[in-house]
Order: C-alpha cells, then sequence, then structure tokens
C-alpha cells in the first residue's frame, strides 16, 4: 500500500520506518521545515534507538520520503499530539488539524487512522468534519478508525513491531482494513473493535498506571512522615501474590500518563472522581517534593543543591509534561542557594526553551551540596555511587524512596532522626 503519515515525532517517525521496511511506500508529513529536510538526508530529529539505522534503510530502499503535504495515498495514519486546553479539556487542535491536511487528497475508498490518543467520541468528529468537507464521499467508501499507539518512547521501535494493538472502526468495514493494515507489521494480536471502545481502553491503560502512581506516590509521602523506607515496604508488599504496587517518582510525566485521565475526567466530569482524586495526588507530589527540599536545604545549611533528572522519564531526551523539570523551576525561584539542574540531555533543553537556573550535563561532586534525584539517567550511576563518599553532601533520592534527606559522614549515609 501507499500510506501517508501525518505527524513525524516520537509516534510517528517510527511508524513511518516500520511500515516502510514491511514493504509499504510511505510519504510521512511534518509542518516543520528542518525536520522533512533533515529526514530526507537521513538525520533523526528523536533521540530513539535503532531509528537512525533504520531510516537509512528505507531511504536506500526508496520506500520513505518526508514531505510538508500530503499526496494521494491509500492510507492516512494521523500521529500528531493532543494536548489539554485550560482546565485539562482535551486539545483536538492538532488532530483536526491533520484531518483537514489530508481532504484535499482523500478520495472514494481510502482508509483514515488516528492514532493520536484520543477524548471518547473524536473519532466521530473526524467524520463529521471530513463529511462536512467532502459530502461527495460516499458512506460506503469512507473508512475512519482508531488505532491507539502504545509506544515507549526508547523502544518505540520493537514495541511498535510486537506489542498488542487495538483496532475500532466508525464501520465494521472499516475496523477490517484497518486492522489488515496493522496485520502487515505487526507480530503482536491486532484486536477489533469498535471506534469508542479503542478510544476509551488507550485512556483507561494509562489511567491504570496513573492511579497506581498515585498510589505509591501517597504511601511515599506517608513513609517519610512515619520513618519507613518505602522501597522495602512496597518490595514486602508486593510479596503477596495478588499486588503489584509501582515504584513512587517526583510526580508522573509525559505525553501520555498524565493527560489521558484528564480525557475521561472531562467527557464524564461526576462518575471519575477516584481518576481526578489520583490525577490530585500525582500533581500533589510534585509540591511536596518542592518542599522537601526546600527544607533539607535549610536545615543542612548547603553551599548549593544539585537537582538530577529533567526529563519525565530516564533515558530519553524528551521534556514534554516533565514534573522534574516543573520541580526544579519551583525550587529556583524560591531557592536562597545556587541551584544547578543536571541532565545528559542538558544541551537539547537550551535549544528548546530558556531556563532559570544553571544548567550542565554531569552532577559535580562535592561538599556542602544536596543531591536531589529525580529521574534515574544511566549515565548517573557512577556519580551516585560515588557522591556517598562525600563528606559533608547530602543526598535525596526521589526515585528509590521517600526522598528522605542523607547526610554523608566519613563515606557513610546517614538519615538524620
Amino acid at each position: 500500500m501507499k500510506i501517508c503519515i501525518v505527524g513525524l515525532g516520537y509516534v510517528g517517525l517510527p511508524a513511518a520506518c516500520v511500515l516502510a521496511q514491511a514493504g509499504h511506500t510511505v510519504v510521512g508529513v511534518d509542518v516543520r521545515s528542518d525536520v522533512v529536510a533533515g529526514l530526507n538526508e537521513g538525520r533523526v530529529h528523536i533521540d530513539e534507538p535503532g531509528i537512525s539505522e533504520l531510516l537509512q534503510e528505507v531511504l536506500e530502499q526508496k520506500r520513505f520520503s518526508a514531505q510538508a503535504q500530503p499526496e494521494a495515498s491509500d492510507a492516512f495514519i494521523l500521529c500528531v499530539p493532543t494536548p489539554f486546553k485550560d482546565g485539562y479539556q482535551p486539545d483536538l487542535g492538532y488532530v483536526e488539524a491533520a484531518a483537514r491536511s489530508v481532504l484535499p487528497v482523500l478520495k472514494e475508498g481510502d482508509l483514515v487512522v488516528v492514532e493520536s490518543t484520543i477524548p471518547v467520541g473524536a473519532t466521530d468528529k473526524v467524520v463529521a468534519l471530513i463529511r462536512t468537507a467532502r459530502p461527495e464521499l460516499t458512506q460506503e467508501g469512507l473508512h475512519v478508525a482508531h488505532c491507539p499507539e502504545r509506544v515507549l518512547p526508547g523502544n518505540a521501535i520493537r514495541e511498535i513491531i510486537y506489542n498488542d494493538r487495538v483496532v475500532g472502526g466508525t464501520t465494521p468495514e472499516a475496523t477490517e482494513r484497518a486492522a489488515r493494515l496493522y496485520r502487515s507489521f505487526s507480530r503482536g494480536t491486532v484486536a477489533e473493535t469498535t471506534a469508542s471502545t479503542a478510544e476509551l481502553a488507550k485512556l483507561a491503560e494509562n489511567t491504570f498506571r496513573d492511579i497506581n502512581i498515585a498510589y505509591a506516590n501517597e504511601l511515599s509521602m506517608l513513609c517519610s512522615e512515619c520513618g519507613v523506607d518505602t522501597q522495602e515496604l512496597i518490595r514486602l508488599a508486593n510479596m503477596h501474590p495478588r499486588v503489584n504496587i509501582h515504584r513512587p517518582g517526583a510526580g508522573v510525566g509525559g505525553h501520555c500518563i498524565p493527560v489521558d485521565p484528564w480525557f475521561i475526567v472531562s467527557r464524564f466530569p461526576r462518575e471519575a472522581a477516584l481518576i481526578r482524586a489520583a490525577r490530585e495526588v500525582n500533581i500533589q507530589k510534585e509540591i511536596w517534593v518542592v518542599d522537601q527540599v526546600l527544607q533539607a536545604a535549610r536545615h543542612h545549611g548547603v553551599e548549593q543543591v544539585v537537582m538530577a533528572g529533567l526529563t519525565y522519564k530516564p533515558d530519553v531526551d524528551d521534556f514534554r509534561e516533565s514534573p522534574a523539570l516543573r520541580i526544579v523551576e519551583q525550587v529556583a525561584a524560591r531557592l536562597s542557594q545556587p541551584l544547578i539542574g543536571v541532565d545528559p540531555y542538558a544541551a537539547k533543553l537550551l535549544q528548546e526553551r530558556q531556563v532559570g537556573f544553571a544548567l550542565q550535563s554531569e552532577i559535580p561532586l562535592q561538599a556542602g551540596t544536596l543531591v536531589a534525584v529525580l529521574v534515574r539517567h544511566r549515565q548517573f550511576g557512577a556519580a551516585l555511587s560515588e557522591i556517598e563518599t562525600v563528606d559533608g553532601a547530602v543526598l535525596m533520592d526521589f526515585c528509590r524512596g521517600s526522598g528522605q534527606p542523607q547526610l554523608i559522614k566519613a563515606g557513610k549515609a546517614e538519615v538524620p532522626a
């Protein structure tokens, strides 16, 4: 098939390359001219293992090209962001713009798949948008479906190929045609359902994780109050055969987990009480971390504060919806001592935005420094081991516990009473 993918970000580009490798001819579309030019020259703009090599392969086979506008194809896949607006209301502007972009080249019998995560009923809105602009397309000739992405940044290529997928069409024919397309490259199960069920399934997946993390985050705050080791507590509780508590963190970040629950809350504000409460707990965890760092800095009289890890999760260069970045910005605004933000992807952060604090890529090791770990990148391993030998340093690890400050004395960490 000839396939047009609109949106060449963390989801669209790996999907385009996998489809091209599977034998389809793929046209990738993006509004960013530098991205289009770079991809056609073999340069990728995202940090994703294996993507550069796969792009080179499909370019050499002449199965992939990037451009600014869609062109006539057999199928169109929309892979654009779906953030929320003020009041945590879903913003479908990118999805609607992507759907409008394919209208001039859409023809009878084409397939349109929305991979973007969307609220319940949004696929029907895409159908209505197309019908309003192109009323000559018949009921039988318009095939629109939703197949939500299930991609973990840092392992996107493998997950696109091997993860099970859910496909839901607005008609049985649309479901069947979309499922056939995904089975052409997926080695996982491709489950067929309705568009509304597929929409809610994706939201339910990420909301489950948000609720579980909220429980872990709440436990970590309780543990801090009573002096219990959070990591040990969760390990012991998870020995029960029917318990699986997630790990706590500094909050919840990324483009899915902290966003998708609000799509349910916005659609079902009265019924989604637990979902709303979990979101509020995870937001409160960020505020709590800020307060803990500020209190520890005052209590120990440190000379500077180092906050390690600014992306939304370890070992990716993605700062979208990063709780760590929000925490560092709030601490910097209230801290009397110098603050250094540390992240191996610091250069990319500076390209994307200005920051109001010092920024570097490696953790400085010296006495009189408080190091708060917000995201545990692999690159931090050696430094975090070595800091436990720095006499007079203070370590707060929000990734492997409640963040209780540990004062380093003669190479041994001690948790103050």
